[in-house]
């Protein structure tokens, strides 16, 4: 091992703060990427689920309410 004691790991020969402080960014960095994507594919799979809803009631002949033509379906 390359340091005697364990306090003396821990200062690093004096760098130790500077160390731990870039151990404890990229950690935190990390958990952050982790817990982005995981709200990322919690929301895509609500969209998708969503819309498989609607394309399954669309196709079973539902009348169709279409915001960019006035809200009638029978407007052509």
């Amino acid at each position: 091992m390359a340091f005697a004691t364990f306090s003396e790991f821990l200062a690093m020969g004096g760098h130790g703060p500077y160390v731990w402080a870039s151990w404890a960014v990229t950690a935190a960095l990390l958990g952050g990427i982790v817990l982005h994507a995981r709200s990322e594919r919690r929301h895509l799979l609500r969209h998708l689920q969503r819309r498989a809803r609607r394309e399954r009631r669309l196709a079973g002949g539902q009348a169709t309410v279409s915001h960019q033509r006035g809200g009638h379906n029978d407007d052509t």
